[in-house]
């Protein structure tokens, strides 16, 4: 237990979502109490909840800092061609899934169960990651970026993530990594092959 000490708001806010970030990484969403916060950050719950208004509050702050960390590790991908783009940043997608398998999860899960309308700042940062996608596969039929190719990279997107959730989150057989990423090359290749043939005259 952290030994308790006077802290500022923000100091406080910092300590309480690393302590539960630390709690998602190491046990998986369903360990997260915020008893167990407050009892590892020597601090009580109703201190937790002059900082966050709720847990859902606070699961989306901790949401948050691994959507960064996913948008930083995407944005390190190299810009090649276009197609081999598209697909590095799939490998990425599913390398940090599969490398930091619980918090990715908390963000899955929290999507699929969420009672409440996430806060714009939280949206942005969704919409930053696929922007990133977007950006690349517009770059395909340049003369149809908009709707049209919004659209389409909209579904290959959701299949790549389709595909890694099925896959990492299997009860039973899990599926090898190499075997996950040759299923990606092949659903990216076929893709983007169907996507340009249809629309290159």
């Amino acid at each position: 237990m952290a030994k308790r000490s006077e802290h500022t708001q923000e100091e406080l806010k910092a300590l309480i979502l690393s302590a539960a970030e630390i709690i998602v990484i190491e046990e998986g969403f369903s360990a997260l109490k915020v008893r167990r916060i407050a009892a590892e950050i020597g601090y009580t719950v109703g201190s937790i909840y002059m900082v966050f208004i709720n847990m859902a509050d606070l699961i989306v702050h901790i949401n948050a800092r691994t959507l960064d960390a996913l948008s930083a590790q995407l944005g390190q991908v190299q810009v090649c061609s276009t197609e081999q783009s598209i697909e590095a940043l799939a490998m990425t997608y599913l390398s940090y899934a599969s490398d930091n398998f619980n918090r990715w999860r908390t963000v899955v899960d929290y999507a699929l169960t969420a009672k409440t309308v996430t806060p714009d700042w939280y949206q942005e940062k969704v919409t930053n990651i696929f922007s990133t996608f977007e950006e690349q596969f517009a770059e395909l039929v340049p003369e149809l970026f908009g709707d049209n190719s919004k659209c389409a990279a909209q579904a290959l997107w959701f299949a790549i993530h389709g595909i890694c959730l099925l896959s990492l989150t299997g009860q039973d057989d899990k599926i090898r990594i190499n075997d996950i990423e040759a299923t990606l090359v092949l659903l990216v290749r076929n893709f983007i092959s169907g996507w340009r043939m249809s629309h290159i005259k």
